[in-house]
């Protein structure tokens, strides 16, 4: 008896050990696959966060037109580059990184900053389209495809499921290739572009106060007076006795690079639509000699989408020693924005 005792409790022993060991051995193998899955999550999150290259809006356009076998009549040229920076949103590398829950999407910022710019400057240009760059007068009907894109391009951001951001996008690109269809089709002649300058000085009003707000926010990585504080502070009765300005505002250390990415992916969008712009617009900009105009615009913007040397945005203050890339940037935009308000200027007049 005491014999079988024995070897009961040596049985267990080594029952106890062999469990042991396949714990160890499952142990090494999911610490494994979890390394694994990290440096792949890691190197796809490097490849992901790249920015898509700009393209030739000519070349592009000249090719759609043959592959759908069309004329490129005027409103062309910018509706296929709408579509274009739509489609480049959700089939870039990573797709749309915006609303991933997921590494290494989850943990990925400047990309989704991108995204985010370029979907303001789509959103902007949607609801031009349908208010007034695709209608006659105030009293003449919306185009029925651009009642559909402009919404689908506002929905949230930021949506997982049910329904997703990327099919609700699509479905705008769905209606913006319905227009140019009818736009570009002979046969249905009911689908407009007025080219006309109140048209587009309309929309570079709205494009004015954006990039106004980009330059500002960018500006202040290295903190700028309050300009109502700075007002607050006026004396009326005694103006040698008054403040000179307020405190400074600054943006917070960990939003630097949130509001450059957002400002490089408004700027890229922007690229492309001028480009478009310089096409369609051609004849108006030519009698209200504002040729000039645009092309500074789209210079400014493409020095605005220079090539980052740096991994990581500086934040240097404004004359020290380090860079600081958001200055840099909002000085390309602030130039932008000041050929944009000669362009109005210029459209504005008879």
């Amino acid at each position: 008896m005491p014999g079988k005792i024995r070897q009961y409790f040596r049985d267990k022993k080594e029952d106890a050990q062999d469990y042991a060991g396949n714990n160890g051995v499952i142990g090494k193998f999911v610490a494994v696959v979890l390394l694994v899955y990290l440096l792949v999550t890691i190197v796809l999150g490097i490849y992901w966060s790249s920015e898509p290259e700009a393209f030739s809006v000519r070349e592009h356009t000249r090719a759609v037109a043959n592959e759908m076998q069309r004329e490129p009549i005027t409103g062309f040229a910018t509706t296929v580059t709408m579509i274009r920076i739509a489609e480049t949103l959700l089939d870039k590398p990573g797709g749309y990184l915006s609303n991933d829950i997921f590494p290494p999407g989850l943990w990925l910022d400047n990309q989704p900053n991108w995204e985010y710019g370029v979907l303001v400057q789509l959103r902007d240009l949607s609801r031009a389209m349908r208010k007034d760059i695709s209608r006659s007068q105030s009293q003449s009907a919306e185009d029925p495809d651009l009642i559909i894109a402009e919404p689908q391009f506002h929905f949230d951001s930021g949506s997982w499921a049910i329904p997703s951001t990327e099919a609700e996008y699509r479905r705008g690109i769905a209606a913006l290739k319905r227009y140019l269809n009818r736009l570009s089709s002979p046969e249905q002649a009911n689908a407009q572009f007025f080219a006309r300058a109140d048209n587009l000085s309309n929309w570079l009003g709205d494009l004015e106060t954006r990039l106004g707000s980009l330059s500002r926010t960018l500006g202040e990585s290295v903190g700028k007076a309050s300009v109502s504080e700075a007002v607050a502070n006026v004396d009326a009765d005694n103006p040698l006795n008054e403040e000179t300005g307020g405190g400074d505002i600054k943006t917070d250390w960990t939003k630097i690079d949130d509001v450059f990415y957002e400002a490089r992916g408004s700027s890229w969008a922007l690229l492309h639509i001028f480009r478009a712009i310089e096409v369609d617009f051609r004849k108006v900009l030519q009698d209200k000699n504002a040729i000039s105009s645009v092309k500074q615009v789209i210079i400014e913007l493409e020095g605005a989408q220079g090539e980052m040397w740096s991994p990581v945005i500086l934040n240097g203050s404004g004359f020290g020693v380090l860079a600081n890339h958001s200055l840099t940037m909002a000085a390309y935009l602030s130039r932008a924005n000041a050929a944009i308000s000669d362009m109005r200027d210029l459209l504005s007049r008879g």
